[in-house]
């Protein structure tokens, strides 16, 4: 089939724009299973952002977990760019009409010190380049029609990026043991996904590395003061209107997720 790159990356961005989803790319625009054409998809849209001004500071981590990459058919994670206009204050009032199909989840963000430019990563080096730790949220979104995506789809689509919120007690790499921290997300005091480190990749160290040497042998590294979204320590939820969701991550204490109760 033709690829036609240009044209999914624009029906992703006019869906964004106008608040109504698209149809998947894949077998329409994009060859099933072609990762590589996704990523070309994804890098037409952030050079689009960049252009008009936003800021890249950092990057997330998706499909770490083992049972959704045997759901896509993948056995290996994706990623996608975050920018300044995807961060959201710890608790601040998110409206609904910023997103379209909002789904939240539990992570650990890695706050960088120093840059992770070389291909072969080590634990060491990952630990090295650590500066801080935060909890975070991941609002998810996707601008496919009824979250009926594939790894292409997803890909494409900024690895369904949507916003983030970090909480703002940071702590340090050694401090914690990320393989063993337990993770409750809440809503109205009551547990809607519970999870560990353990569930991404094992250990969020390894999301880290992971991504650390893909975009290196890529030629486009983490720098010093990136933040990277680990990849979610639990089952993701849909999101309601006027709720409020707040993630409780062992050693390193909690963040809030915030929505408004009807479109702005």
């Amino acid at each position: 089939m033709t690829v036609h790159h240009d044209r999914a990356a624009r029906e992703l961005v006019e869906a964004r724009e106008s608040g109504k989803p698209c149809p998947p790319l894949r077998g329409r625009l994009l060859p099933e299973g072609d990762v590589e054409a996704a990523y070309r998809v994804q890098q037409i849209q952030v050079r689009e952002w960049l252009a008009s001004g936003q800021r890249r500071v950092g990057a997330k981590v998706g499909l770490t977990s083992r049972a959704v990459q045997e759901a896509f058919g993948v056995y290996e994670p994706d990623f996608g760019v975050l920018t300044d206009v995807m961060a959201v204050p710890d608790g601040a009032e998110i409206a609904l009409d910023r997103l379209l199909q909002p789904r939240v989840e539990a992570e650990i963000a890695f706050v960088l010190g120093a840059d992770l430019p070389d291909a072969r990563i080590t634990t060491v080096d990952v630990l090295r380049a650590v500066d801080h730790l935060l909890p975070a949220i991941e609002v998810v979104d996707s601008r496919v029609a009824g979250w009926d995506i594939s790894i292409v789809d997803t890909v494409a689509d900024n690895a369904s990026s949507g916003l983030f919120v970090l909480g703002t007690s940071p702590r340090r790499v050694g401090d914690v043991d990320l393989r063993l921290a337990g993770m409750v997300l809440e809503h109205a005091g009551e547990p809607v996904s519970v999870g560990a480190g353990a569930a991404c990749l094992g250990n969020p160290l390894h999301a880290l590395a992971w991504l650390a040497g893909t975009l290196a042998r890529a030629g486009d590294p983490l720098r010093a003061g990136d933040v990277v979204l680990s990849g979610a320590l639990g089952p993701m939820v849909p999101v309601t209107a006027g709720a409020t969701y707040e993630a409780r991550i062992s050693g390193l204490g909690s963040v809030r997720a915030c929505f408004a109760k009807e479109a702005s």
